[in-house]
């Protein structure tokens, strides 16, 4: 496993952290198998982790912190985030921050993850959705203040938005916020233009997140694929998305390297932009962390292929199913 540097946090984080949400919520989550997994990718190196209280309503925030109860030897980073008040992913440009995050919220919620995850101060604590109109309000602001001084919140961050990367740009800018979570994929190669250069400006730690976009850069999906009506894909990967997302796919597969899977590709893609501090794929089996941990070797895919890949960038913007 290599290591990156976390922003001006000055944590050295894995490259492949572990992204929780799939361990509290979708179907095939199988609670002892979901502990070997957690447990194989401490021992291959992984040591950043990201839940959320929204992942289960609180129950992947309770895994996390029998992980790090079972490997208290080791530090391992940890990330979650406050649900909206309205409880609506993600948020739309005419919420209001009273809607969404008024500092009692904050708080609160910040308390029930600190009690989730067995600590006393959570390293990372992000907002899970955004608006930049916000940037300007006092309400997070005091909050955020508040929970430093008190010693129950080290950093915080902002879980960005789908495909609205340049929705957070202002709220940076006011030196509260440590670190920025966004998709970064393949195909959403967006944050490149503003994001990522003003949190090199910054010194803000990168949390790349959906590598696969939702699966589809597995290359497993079919445009026959069916979900499950539990599961949340089944409402994000509408025929629209779904036969698309397919035909995206299909046309990366000539470009996959010998002996290399697309999913190995689409991390390696990643990996090579250094803005990027770490990648957090969900994984709930051991098959699946060793596959992902294992391109974290140093080794970069060939400039010619990274550039094969730039042209494969979709532009997409929120819709009623993107979530």
């Amino acid at each position: 496993m290599q290591y990156r540097r976390f922003g001006r946090t000055d944590w050295k984080v894995s490259e492949i952290g572990y992204g929780m949400w799939g361990l509290a919520g979708w179907t095939g989550s199988e609670h002892s198998e979901v502990e070997r997994a957690l447990d194989r990718a401490v021992e291959l190196g992984c040591n950043f982790f990201d839940t959320a209280w929204g992942y289960g309503k609180g129950l992947s925030e309770q895994i996390l912190g029998q992980l790090m109860k079972r490997h208290a030897s080791k530090h391992l980073y940890h990330a979650t985030k406050i649900p909206p008040k309205n409880f609506k992913w993600p948020s739309k440009a005419w919420f209001t921050i009273e809607e969404c995050f008024p500092a009692e919220h904050i708080i609160s919620y910040t308390e029930k993850s600190l009690k989730n995850l067995g600590v006393e101060c959570i390293e990372l604590q992000q907002f899970h959705v955004w608006e930049d109109a916000w940037a300007d309000k006092d309400e997070w602001k005091n909050a955020v203040e508040k929970l430093k001084k008190e010693g129950k919140v080290k950093h915080f961050g902002i879980s960005v938005n789908r495909w609205e990367p340049e929705n957070v740009l202002e709220t940076l800018k006011t030196g509260l916020i440590d670190a920025v979570q966004v998709i970064y994929n393949i195909f959403d190669q967006n944050p490149e233009d503003k994001l990522f250069p003003l949190c090199r400006q910054l010194d803000i730690g990168i949390i790349a997140r959906v590598p696969f976009d939702e699966g589809t850069l597995t290359g497993t999906l079919t445009k026959d694929t069916v979900f499950p009506a539990d599961d949340w894909r089944s409402t994000y990967f509408v025929p629209e998305n779904l036969n698309a997302s397919v035909e995206r796919a299909d046309a990366l597969r000539p470009l996959i390297p010998q002996g290399m899977t697309m999913a190995e590709m689409a991390l390696r893609f990643i990996l090579c932009n250094d803005d990027v501090h770490t990648i957090i794929p969900g994984m709930r089996k051991i098959r699946n962390v060793e596959a992902n941990i294992a391109t974290s070797d140093g080794k970069k895919l060939e400039k010619s292929l990274q550039e094969a890949l730039k042209s494969h960038r979709w532009e997409r913007t929120p819709t009623e199913w993107s979530q």
